[in-house]
């Protein structure tokens, strides 16, 4: 019989169930068991791999603290595949600038500095189409471009181990607060870690959660 993942999509606050929904429509290609919503240690210690999706990424942290689940996330997401979307990617990560006044709780576990809100407020959200070389395994053949959503993302400012993985650059000129000469990194992939700055969850390409699922298939194997 053929592995299949039970994911987990961690549902304290934001766009929990866009991913749900998103992982859920995989079930008939890929080897997915079950997708459930995350609240509780319990619902966490049935997991395979672990969806931190989209919000607010100081309550989404302040909530995991109040219902005793912090400390087992951080466990967690040191050895299981994990994918942290927007604020998702903030708490992954070893290093937040431009957080809010009394600093950020995170995961620390995602060896990149990640800059909170590079992108402006709501009202600078924006999308772009980009060909994603990474994405060519899970596009059965095709190359078509991918709708990349912003809406008061985060950026890479750096990466801080030789190991990670950049992913997917956005041009300059695109958004960014702070424009580079290069572009601004907005994807990275690290040992059992995906991190990401853009909202998937929030287009009908199912492409990112596929390469998702086949990375926690390949760690769980």
């Amino acid at each position: 019989m053929a592995k299949t993942v039970q994911i987990g999509v961690l549902a304290l606050q934001g766009a929990f169930i866009e991913h749900i929904h998103a992982l859920n429509s995989l079930r008939g290609t890929e080897h997915i068991s079950e997708v459930i919503e995350v609240r509780t240690k319990e619902d966490l210690a049935s997991v395979d791999a672990l969806v931190i999706p989209g919000g607010e990424s100081t309550t989404i942290a302040l909530v995991a603290e109040r219902s005793g689940l912090l400390d087992d996330l951080r466990e967690f997401v040191q050895t299981k595949p994990t994918w942290g979307t927007c604020a998702g990617l903030i708490l992954l990560s070893k290093n937040a600038v431009h957080t809010k006044k009394g600093g950020q709780k995170l995961l620390n576990v995602l060896p990149v500095t990640v800059c909170r809100n590079q992108f402006g407020r709501q009202v600078d959200s924006f999308t772009i189409n980009l060909s994603s070389p990474c994405l060519q395994a899970v596009s059965e053949g095709t190359n078509v471009p991918f709708e990349y959503v912003f809406i008061r993302a985060p950026a890479i400012s750096s990466i801080d181990d030789s190991e990670v993985e950049p992913l997917v650059v956005l041009p300059p000129g695109h958004g960014q607060t702070e424009a580079t000469e290069n572009g601004v990194l907005v994807a990275v992939k690290y040992r059992n870690l995906l991190g990401t700055s853009f909202h998937p969850e929030l287009t009908t390409d199912n492409r990112w959660h596929r390469y998702f699922v086949r990375m926690a298939l390949d760690g769980e194997s």
